[in-house]
């Protein structure tokens, strides 16, 4: 926030009309030179915000703090994703088994397997994780996630469990804004969203199906030339060597 608009804030304040001691805070701040309004901001911000909760200015200074701190949430957020590197330890990280017993397993032609298609790449765990790992690097593991769940949701035999499990991925991945909404048109989505109604373990199929053809055409390919993968290759056929 400028100092202007802090300013702009706090004037506010004393026109819409306050208690006496909330109004000299205002001119405390008025009068004070700039280098010191933002940290008397700091300081009254709270009581203020508090003291007029039910006064429209309060309510838009909570407002205000909150999406403060759901923005530095987000850069947080956003900047311990920006420092994953598109690197072998990205995926050693998340695989099944312990990194260095696992890398032991993973031979060279299981490795090279994983570009014959991408049906061949998902059918190993260490493939898929070594996908997910990749997918992290370029913010879309959503799609892998709901193409998986699909998988598992298929194999639900209860009728009640089936109805839940549906609307909660449904809630999850391909809602209009759900916590992790995948790409996927919005008659696949409308369609979806019919099923719901009924819900079947074929209700997915459509909206899999074009999440399953995203990743094999843009991602996937991807995967084949990024370092994470040429590194696996490397050092399996070190340890052959």
């Amino acid at each position: 926030m400028t100092y202007s608009k802090s300013l702009s804030t706090y004037m506010d304040i004393v026109t819409y009309g306050t208690t006496c001691s909330l109004q000299r805070c205002v001119h405390t701040v008025a009068n004070s030179s700039c280098s010191s309004l933002l940290r008397k901001f700091c300081v009254y911000e709270n009581s203020l915000a508090c003291s007029l909760s039910d006064h429209p200015v309060g309510k838009d200074l909570q407002a205000m703090r909150t999406g403060q701190r759901q923005n530095k949430g987000m850069r947080t957020r956003l900047g311990c994703l920006s420092h994953k590197s598109d690197s072998c330890s990205d995926f050693t990280a998340i695989l099944p088994d312990k990194p260095n017993r696992a890398l032991k397993r993973l031979s060279t032609e299981e490795a090279t397997r994983w570009a014959d298609s991408f049906d061949v790449l998902l059918s190993h765990k260490y493939g898929v994780a070594a996908f997910r790992a990749f997918l992290k690097t370029e913010f879309s593991e959503e799609n892998l996630e709901f193409w998986l769940a699909c998988e598992e949701f298929k194999k639900t035999r209860s009728t009640a469990k089936l109805v839940s499990k549906a609307h909660r991925i449904f809630e999850e991945f391909v809602d209009v804004q759900a916590p992790r909404e995948v790409n996927i048109d919005f008659q696949t989505r409308e369609a979806t969203r019919k099923n719901m109604q009924e819900p079947s373990l074929t209700c997915f199929d459509q909206a899999q199906g074009k999440v399953h053809s995203l990743m094999e055409k843009d991602s996937y390919p991807r995967f084949l030339r990024s370092k994470m993968y040429l590194d696996l290759l490397s050092q399996s056929q070190r340890r052959l060597s």
